[in-house]
C-alpha cells in the first residue's frame, strides 16, 4: 500500500469525508476512538473493513494525515503509543 493510497476523498464518498482507501470509515473515527480513551483493537473491531495495517500507516504518515485535513487533539507520543500497541498483534 503506498502513501498516496492511504486515504481517499471524493465528493462520491460521504460528500468528500476523508476515508480508509477501499473503505466508507472516515479517518477522523480513528482519532475519535483513539482521544476518547478506546484501542485500536476496538476501532478494528467495530470497523472490520480497516485492517490493522491500513490503520498502523495512516497513523505513521503524517503526510497522510495532512492530506485527510484532519484537526488531531491527538499527541505525536499517544500516536507513537498507538502505533506500537497495533504492531505487537500483527
Amino acid at each position: 500500500m503506498s502513501k498516496t493510497s492511504l486515504i481517499n476523498r471524493s465528493e462520491d464518498i460521504l460528500g468528500g469525508t476523508s476515508v480508509f482507501t477501499g473503505t466508507r470509515v472516515p479517518v477522523q473515527t480513528l482519532f475519535d476512538y483513539l482521544e476518547g480513551g478506546d484501542s485500536l483493537d476496538k476501532f478494528l473491531d467495530d470497523f472490520p473493513s480497516v485492517s490493522r495495517e491500513h490503520a498502523i500507516k495512516v497513523l505513521e504518515t503524517r503526510s497522510a494525515l495532512d492530506v485527510a485535513g484532519l484537526n488531531l487533539n491527538i499527541s505525536t507520543k499517544e500516536i507513537v503509543e498507538f502505533i506500537r500497541e497495533g504492531r505487537e498483534k500483527l
